[in-house]
């Protein structure tokens, strides 16, 4: 799936919650697309993983880990249920559909990974809520240079990591614009 067509279809789920601003609640978007979050122990290097069966969808979290962490793991766990049917796996006589986020994920090396790893960023920092942020800076004469207190800034408003700022920034070919 292309970045235009993961950005257009994060668009319409915003649009249609009457989402508008920074931060994004994925409370309210999984349970707008019918998944269940839980927060459970998990060894450390397990951020989270999508079960579903039929209708029903669990997203699994790392209670451990910080919650801008848990955020980005849930908004691709829903870039999994929404874009991917995630691998067979058979329980007795069920058989469950998982997609997990573990250390290998992070390193977006599988395109599923890849394409969910790109609707959490567009979920959490969707590209026009981020660029209408940033024409306000810059109008307000705040962001003339690329800097860690504006960086800062952008990622506690959307409630993200300052690394996955700092990406998405760049991504969007934003960094230069600061």
């Amino acid at each position: 799936m292309t970045s235009s067509s993961i950005r257009a279809h994060v668009t319409r789920i915003l649009r249609d919650l009457g989402i508008d601003q920074p931060p994004i609640d994925v409370d309210v978007v999984a349970q707008a697309l019918h998944a269940e979050i839980r927060r459970e122990p998990f060894a450390d290097d397990l951020s989270g993983v999508l079960m579903r069966k039929d209708d029903l969808a669990v997203i699994g979290v790392n209670q451990a880990h910080l919650p801008e962490r848990q955020r980005f793991t849930i908004a691709h766990e829903l870039g999994h249920l929404e874009l991917h049917k995630g691998t067979p796996v058979h329980f007795d006589r069920a058989v469950v559909h998982v997609n997990l986020r573990n250390s290998i994920s992070s390193q977006a090396v599988d395109r599923e990974e890849i394409e969910a790893n790109r609707f959490a960023a567009e979920l959490l920092m969707p590209e026009a809520f981020l660029r209408r942020d940033v024409d306000e800076l810059r109008a307000n004469g705040i962001a003339d240079v690329m800097d860690d207190g504006l960086i800062q800034e952008l990622a506690r408003r959307y409630t993200v990591s300052m690394q996955a700022m700092t990406f998405r920034l760049s991504n969007l070919g934003l960094a230069g614009v600061l």
